[in-house]
């Protein structure tokens, strides 16, 4: 059940039933005329169905009146620029901000039907891949619920995130067509079209004035048309929108191919074109697969700015104010090439002189950096650009030749850190370097966390800061509240509720006023008792998964997120490996009960990552099936993790796993959504969790390990991991368990990669960090024995959170980059109950 039943419901009040009134003759409009059902025939899926189309109407009402209201008011608006939105499931986080929860559970529940089956019915849109589009996704949430004109631009991906089976111990990728049934809740706007073009060549030509003019000549051009997700403030009227593209081909059907009987060339050009926003995350390792890449980032980029100056001179004669009245963020660089493309426009297209162009460009851009590894940062080929983007390239030259001249004129610089700066990576196959590109054409640049921000200043951007150190900024991530605690946890909801009253919705700061109740027996047995509540609903979703059963009493210890060597997953199955090699040695001794639960999904040609999650379910086979165990270590891989199953493993755990390598993680969102539900955080000194450690005090939370100038320093020294192995007889058995296939007896040598990584290239310091994190655990297992204590701390965990919301992200971001307006609210009709029934 997504919401228990003890805090459905308070007497509705006159307005309410006048509310369900009105929406019981929308939904029965929509269940028969736009799903064609009636009694006899009608299931879950239409009453699904038929909800979403009801609720996308109310929402239609407010976004309406929201557009109106910037229209009369004119502020500057932000756009979100980003080609990942994580968005999840939208129908129930759109029940609560508005209000309806209780009215639409009243109406659905008159209808015979359980509102919590129906939601169920949902898929998640997983247009996403991880942090970053789930970041995108609570920023959206944050700017309409702070009454923030702002919106998000991204592609409508036909399959989204693949969808991920486990079939012999292995991770096995099946296509996520997550609107094969439609999406209720979305407008299509099909008069909203926008052409872009690829390919093709420039023309240069001098003007009657004397003047050299620009154009670029496509050779192939493609359709985008808009499909908006209404994105609700909580409990207020704004309702501001996603804007996703999806590609359509200029030409519908070649008739002459077709008459010719070439049928298959008569619809290739379309398929080719839609290709475009076909898949989330093309296979790039091709040739091919890159162009696809690239062609997804222009495209999503142009239709975005067509639609943005379309916009804009609905109110305005000009774009000479444009930069009063717009600003943009490039969420990590793969919409960077939008600062080209503003040039392009307004150089070719308004026929402005370059300075007062660039001036007005970089007054509008300001990029978020999500990485500090520079592997990670995105280098095209010059060659692809000048093949699929000539005139662009035109442009970037110029930014850079430009740009050099001036460093070279300050003397900031020395040659080679100016050939650092430098957008064009010289050598036998030049590249154009995307985040140089991102930082030379925005106002601002910003890490993710106080840590990462300090760290890309000193290592990929340090260089840059010699320049304009006034360009770099800090904004720590957050998470929604709306979502990451009302909607997945509506029983600790209910209980802070009833506790401190509900103003910790829309400011996360006011769980403070938990922390007088910390030491409070009755609270501590009321928090203890939604905890169990939580395992228990857990432990029944991992049985109905996967077919294992668990001890909810135990104590459960999380790692979900992206599986990548620096998150080191492998770290953790390591010291699982060595609870079940002590419990061999001495099947007597007395351990506290541990479920070690991992989740996430391999990039599909990660070979290490896919390998590691083949090692974790091998060691789970071992270790679930072992007698000498008796239930006292389980290890589950839950597959297929999305944002929904999130929303259902976050509220029962009592162990969140963030071990990342010091200064690898930029900053890490799931360690916040973990932290606000009550769970203890081990981790290292990475990302925000050394900001968790300055907010919830060393006393209540579980840090290990080198810390990132000791990461560095190591391995300037010199790093051998075999020096580690040498020096812990544990480890140093473990290593020998794998090789010697003791997790893969009827495939030996499969797991000859991962050993020989440890003992020869361990680059993210596993071997450094086991000693540590071995003796932490065994510290968190004593801990946890002591559950007086333990509930005292994921109280203060609780209560200390109120930094890692959105909503204070946001804020910063408007007033330190964007310079955007947080309007007065205007109040609803209807608004979230926190009651209990």
């Amino acid at each position: 059940m997504i919401l228990e039943k003890s805090r459905l419901l308070t007497l509705l009040s006159e307005e309410q039933k006048a509310d369900l009134s009105s929406l019981e003759k929308q939904f029965s409009h929509h269940l028969e005329y736009t799903i064609g059902k009636n009694k006899y025939t009608v299931k879950n899926e239409d009453i699904y169905k038929a909800l979403g189309h009801t609720i996308r109407d109310f929402l239609i009402d407010r976004l309406n009146i929201t557009n109106e209201r910037y229209r009369g008011e004119d502020p500057k608006q932000i756009y979100y620029f980003s080609l990942e939105f994580l968005m999840g499931r939208t129908l129930l986080n759109a029940l609560i901000n508005l209000g309806l929860y209780d009215v639409v559970k009243q109406m659905i529940d008159g209808f015979g039907f359980q509102l919590e089956e129906v939601l169920e019915f949902e898929m998640d849109a997983g247009l996403g891949n991880g942090g970053l589009g789930r970041l995108a996704a609570c920023f959206l949430d944050s700017m309409a619920t702070l009454n923030i004109p702002g919106f998000g631009y991204g592609i409508r991906y036909d399959y989204g995130i693949f969808n991920q089976i486990i079939a012999n111990g292995s991770q096995v990728e099946l296509p996520d067509h997550w609107d094969a049934d439609g999406v209720p809740y979305e407008v299509i706007r099909g008069d909203v079209t926008h052409s872009v073009g690829f390919y093709g060549y420039t023309e240069t030509r001098i003007s009657g004035k004397g003047k050299t003019e620009h154009y670029w000549v496509p050779a192939e051009t493609v359709l985008a048309s808009a499909h908006d997700c209404p994105i609700p403030g909580f409990n207020t009227s704004t309702v501001n929108y996603l804007r996703l593209w999806t590609a359509k081909s200029s030409e519908e059907f070649n008739l002459d191919y077709f008459n010719h009987g070439d049928y298959m060339k008569a619809v290739q050009d379309k398929s080719i074109s839609e290709n475009i926003s076909k898949v989330l995350y093309p296979n790039d390792t091709t040739e091919q697969g890159k162009i696809l890449r690239l062609k997804q980032q222009y495209f999503m980029v142009c239709a975005s700015l067509q639609d943005i100056l379309i916009h804009h001179r609905l109110t305005h004669a000009s774009l000479e104010y444009l930069g009063e009245k717009v600003a943009i963020q490039l969420n990590d660089t793969h919409p960077s090439i939008g600062i080209a493309e503003l040039m392009r426009i307004l150089l070719d297209q308004e026929d402005w002189e370059w300075d007062k162009a660039w001036q007005m460009t970089t007054r509008i851009f300001a990029y978020t950096n999500h990485t500090v590894l520079p592997e990670a940062l995105e280098r095209w080929k010059v060659s692809l650009f000048e093949m699929l983007l000539p005139r662009h390239l035109e442009i970037i030259y110029e930014i850079n030749f430009r740009f050099l001249n001036e460093v070279r004129k300050s003397g900031k610089l020395t040659e080679a850190e100016i050939s650092e700066v430098s957008i064009i990576e010289e050598g036998a196959d030049k590249r154009i370097r995307m985040a140089n590109l991102a930082v030379i054409g925005s106002h601002k640049v910003n890490g993710v966390a106080a840590l990462h921000s300090d760290l890309i200043v000193k290592t990929i951007f340090k260089s840059f800061y010699k320049i304009f150190p006034e360009k770099f900024t800090n904004k720590t991530n957050g998470i929604t509240p709306r979502r990451w605690l009302i909607q997945s946890n509506p029983s600790l909801t209910a209980l802070i509720a009833k506790r401190i009253g509900d103003g910790f919705a829309t400011d996360l700061y006011k769980l403070r006023d938990l922390e007088k109740f910390a030491d409070d027996s009755d609270f501590k047995n009321d928090f203890a008792k939604v905890k169990q509540t939580n395992k228990d609903q857990l432990a029944k979703l991992i049985k109905s998964e996967t077919g294992i059963s668990i001890n909810p009493l135990s104590m459960i210890d999380v790692q979900v997120k992206r599986f990548h060597e620096y998150k080191r997953q492998l770290l953790n199955i390591l010291q699982v490996i060595a609870l079940y090699r002590r419990i061999k040695e001495n099947p007597n001794r007395n351990i506290t009960p541990r479920t070690v639960i991992f989740g996430g999904k391999a990039a599909p040609g990660y070979f290490m990552a896919k390998l590691i999650i083949k090692l974790i379910n091998n060691v789970a086979t071992v270790v679930n099936h072992d007698a000498d165990v008796d239930g006292r270590l389980k290890v589950v891989f839950l597959p297929n993790y999305r944002v929904s199953l999130a929303e259902r493993i976050i509220p029962g755990t009592n162990v969140s796993e963030q071990i990342s390598t010091a200064g690898t993680e930029a900053s890490g969102t799931s360690n916040m959504k973990f932290m606000l539900n009550g769970a203890l955080t081990v981790g290292t000194l990475d990302g925000a969790n050394v900001e968790m450690l300055e907010e919830v005090g060393a006393e209540n939370i579980y840090i290990f390990g080198l810390k990132t100038d000791e990461v560095f320093d190591l391995k300037h020294k010199g790093y051998d991991s075999r020096t580690y192995i040498e020096a812990n007889e544990e480890l140093k058995r473990i290593l020998i368990m794998i090789r010697e296939n003791y997790f893969s007896p009827n495939e030996h040598g499969i797991f000859t990669p991962i050993h020989d990584t440890l003992v020869y290239n361990d680059s993210y310091l596993l071997c450094a960090d086991f000693t540590d994190y071995d003796r932490m655990q065994g510290r968190i297992a004593e801990d946890y024995l002591n559950q007086d204590v333990w509930n005292r701390k994921a109280i203060m965990n609780v209560a200390r959170s109120g930094k890692f919301s959105t909503d204070r992200t946001i804020r910063e971001y408007a007033t330190d980059i964007w310079n955007v307006p947080i309007l007065p609210t205007l109040a609803p009709k209807t608004r979230y109950s926190f009651d209990e029934k």
